[in-house]
């Protein structure tokens, strides 16, 4: 008797493929409708209106040769290919059982991508015994007219396993990055990757293309000396407070009006103003968190609409730099600290962080936020980031987040 009933209930995959026209989906699911048929899961993908479309079934009373037959003489009607494959009990009870575990995310980025590319992250993929379940891209249709094409492209790779290294793996992804000029980030699928709530931004050479400090030092006369300074603090080779220390000393005497020109004049990062306006239109938080200093970073306040801005304080006498500093210093430490404070002020789960930086004071909050980014960053940060952006500008990281620019077109 339970032979039986297992032959009335076989299990089958339909793959459907052809030109895409409206209502095919629906015919073909009318068919199964008609059979009293349980669909156990659908899927449908169109690249450039050709249809690949998928659907497990299982029959409910020892009819699937009819439904096979309708669905035959349905595709013919509809001018598309139809493929059946039986699949066992057993096959899709594994399937099932692996529901929800181990699931990645790679996106990879870059101002173009190519065969070479995504050849070689699949390859990664396949070394590490992982299998691809999807594949979208995140940026615009790409136009054959190279003037119109947009400077940036992007594809998110759907993979599932676990991987046999995961260390070697993202080694593996960070030298590709690296002889490909491509970004590629690897994060585990998980639902606070896609609710992301709050963002905290370094401010100098990452919302902004200057270091702000090394733009006073060249009004003062002292640019070469600061420089040097700011490079080896960005390096990590000297304590952040230090030379933040070194570097005010070096400014006293310079005149207050010169930090409104300066501030006037900011090169803002590529990409940035269009990130800030979809990131509040979504719904985030956006912070700065600086060693550089609070005047400059109101000013950014003010022009894209930043909620919180924490950075350094330089003592003003009588319209003139002293050369020291108000208050405690903004460092790395400092910056983790805030990271921290402003996301339980918002009622954030720090997994729904995202922090960005460049220099090696910015490790601290990148390593403890839900998405840490290394933006145009130094080798020593790129070492010790999990993801980076080194190829386009700041609105990179909307496809990190998982944005598509159709969506964002739509709603922007």
């Amino acid at each position: 008797m339970e032979q039986d009933i297992k032959k009335d209930k076989e299990i089958i995959l339909l793959s459907i493929s052809g030109q895409d026209e409206p209502g095919v989906t629906a015919q073909l699911t009318e068919v199964l409708a008609k059979h009293d048929a349980l669909i156990l899961d659908i899927g449908q993908a169109d690249i450039h209106n050709n249809l690949s479309l998928g659907i497990l079934f299982q029959s409910t009373d020892g009819n699937a040769g009819d439904i096979l037959k309708d669905l035959l003489f349905k595709s013919y009607d509809l001018n598309v290919t139809v493929k059946f494959s039986p699949i066992t009990d057993e096959k899709y009870e594994k399937w099932v059982g692996l529901q929800g575990k181990n699931r990645y995310i790679i996106t990879i980025l870059g101002r173009m991508l190519t065969a070479r590319q995504i050849a070689s992250v699949s390859k990664i993929v396949a070394e590490q015994g992982m299998n691809i379940d999807d594949i979208k891209r995140l940026t615009g249709r790409i136009p054959l007219d190279q003037n119109e094409r947009s400077p940036k492209a992007s594809v998110e790779f759907s993979v599932r396993g676990t991987p046999n290294d995961i260390e070697l793996m993202q080694r593996s992804f960070m030298q590709l990055s690296v002889d490909q000029q491509v970004d590629i980030s690897f994060q585990e699928e998980s639902m606070y990757r896609r609710m992301r709530r709050l963002i905290c931004f370094d401010m100098d050479s990452t919302l902004i293309e200057t270091e702000v400090i090394d733009e006073l030092a060249v009004r003062a006369g002292v640019g070469d000396e600061v420089k040097a300074i700011t490079e080896a603090a960005m390096r990590g080779e000297i304590d952040f407070s230090e030379s933040f220390k070194q570097r005010c000393a070096l400014l006293k005497g310079l005149d207050v009006s010169v930090m409104q020109e300066i501030a006037e004049n900011l090169p803002i990062t590529e990409g940035a103003a269009r990130l800030m306006r979809i990131l509040k239109k979504v719904g985030f938080k956006i912070a700065i968190l600086s060693g550089g200093f609070s005047y400059f970073g109101n000013y950014l306040k003010q022009q894209l609409d930043i909620d919180y801005v924490y950075a350094n304080d330089l003592e003003i006498v009588d319209g003139k730099l002293t050369g020291r500093h108000l208050g405690d210093i903004v460092d790395g430490k400092r910056k983790a600290e805030l990271l921290r404070l402003i996301a339980q002020v918002e009622n954030v789960d720090i997994r729904q962080t995202v922090a960005v930086g460049d220099g090696a004071n910015d490790l601290p909050m990148i390593s403890i936020a839900g998405l840490g980014i290394a933006f145009h960053a130094k080798p020593k940060v790129k070492e010790n980031a999990k993801q980076s952006i080194s190829t386009i500008g700041l609105d990179g990281i909307l496809y990190f987040l998982g944005y598509k620019d159709s969506h964002l077109d739509e709603q922007m």
